[in-house]
């Protein structure tokens, strides 16, 4: 099935989450999760389009939907565009019927349970963990820093939500035990230690290169640290650094030489140690 140019696969447990949900009467607040969710997802999608780039596999799962596709080269504000259509989309949906209720008070018994989810689809997809948007915003936010201390920061707040949600669920035990937090508490922590990507595929150069992209060429001490240029690294450019030595030309790191160096963790090495050995 194709949806709005993505397309649209069932998994198996989506199926049996819907039975069971008939026999728990919760039928009507598994559709309303289920088209909040994909709504949530196409919104993503589409905001990526706009910049060109294919979201363009959507497969439904019994905790929500899940989109996948191809976004390498995006730029960063490109990024936060795309990260931040889905949650929009769900407050856009939740003050929709805001404004419906405001004006035709009556619809409010036929609506609720849809705002209801849409609201906190909005709400739990602001938390800084991974993989919700609000973690990968955060983890946006730092790969300013490097890569791998971003990993590391991300999982750590990721592990810090998940130990409040399930504290949350611990404590629902006494009255009445929330059993969706202790299965959001688990896929949190899974998606810290493994159960998902910290890649954001900034520098897979396959789809920037087919598009065109245009070269930065920064002038630079060759005394500056690695962490130094990191500010000059962009997806929109091709990054080449010119060092010079006191007003003496030493050579040229391209982008991949500069990245091989940040993949080693040579964050603290002047960029001069990073010219490739004649």
């Amino acid at each position: 099935m194709v949806l709005l140019g993505v397309k649209l696969r069932i998994h198996p447990l989506f199926l049996l989450a819907g039975l069971l949900s008939v026999f728990t009467g919760d039928l009507m607040l598994f559709l309303a999760a289920t088209v909040a969710a994909v709504l949530h997802e196409c919104a993503h999608a589409f905001a990526a389009r706009r910049y060109g780039f294919a979201l363009d596999k959507l497969v439904l799962m019994p905790y929500g939907a899940v989109i996948a596709g191809d976004i390498s080269g995006i730029g960063k504000k490109q990024e936060l565009a795309v990260l931040a259509a889905g949650p929009l989309a769900n407050a856009c949906t939740a003050l929709f019927f805001a404004a419906l209720w405001w004006l035709w008070p009556e619809t409010y018994a036929y609506t609720d349970t849809a705002a209801y989810v849409s609201l906190s689809l909005f709400l739990v997809n602001l938390l800084p963990a991974y993989p919700l948007d609000g973690g990968r915003i955060l983890h946006l936010a730092l790969s300013r820093f490097g890569e791998r201390r971003a990993r590391l920061i991300c999982r750590a707040v990721t592990m810090f939500v998940a130990a409040g949600v399930l504290a949350y669920f611990v404590r629902s035990c006494f009255s009445r035990p929330v059993w969706t937090a202790l299965v959001f508490s688990v896929l949190l922590a899974a998606g810290a230690f493994g159960g998902a990507r910290y890649s954001r595929l900034t520098f897979s150069r396959g789809k920037s290169f087919s598009r065109g992209v245009e070269e930065r060429r920064v002038v630079i001490d060759a005394a500056r640290t690695v962490q130094d240029a990191l500010r000059y690294l962009t997806e929109e450019r091709y990054l080449v650094l010119v060092l010079y030595a006191e007003g003496e030309y030493l050579g040229e790191l391209t982008e991949e030489e500069y990245l091989a160096a940040l993949s080693a963790g040579k964050y603290a090495e002047p960029l001069s140690e990073c010219l490739p050995k004649l």
